[in-house]
């Protein structure tokens, strides 16, 4: 968001805003204990035969090694992952009538 809003030009006053908005959210850290949690969680896809995306099992990770639910609309693509890792999903699918 910030690169967006540097592409863009915006006035100090909006980036201001923006950065108002963002300190209001909880940022994981990537970190050592994120990149083990990716390993496992890759390594263990693989040998049952399901490779999952990078960039899912980075977020996937992140969110197992922080303890936060992942909130997200693809809960689809991270089933696999929260049945055999404990991945805790929040999405559309859990709110449906």
């Amino acid at each position: 968001m910030t690169q967006w809003a540097q592409l863009r030009s915006w006035a100090p006053q909006n980036q201001a805003a923006l950065e108002d908005w963002l300190s209001r959210f909880t940022f994981i850290d990537a970190g050592w204990e994120a990149a083990r949690t990716w390993g496992r969680i890759s390594a263990a896809g693989k040998s049952r035969g399901r490779a999952y995306p990078i960039n899912d099992t980075r977020i996937a990770a992140c969110c197992l090694a922080e303890s936060p639910p992942l909130a997200t609309l693809n809960t689809k693509d991270y089933a696999d992952i929260a049945e055999h890792h404990g991945l805790v999903l929040l999405g559309r699918e859990q709110n449906a009538p």
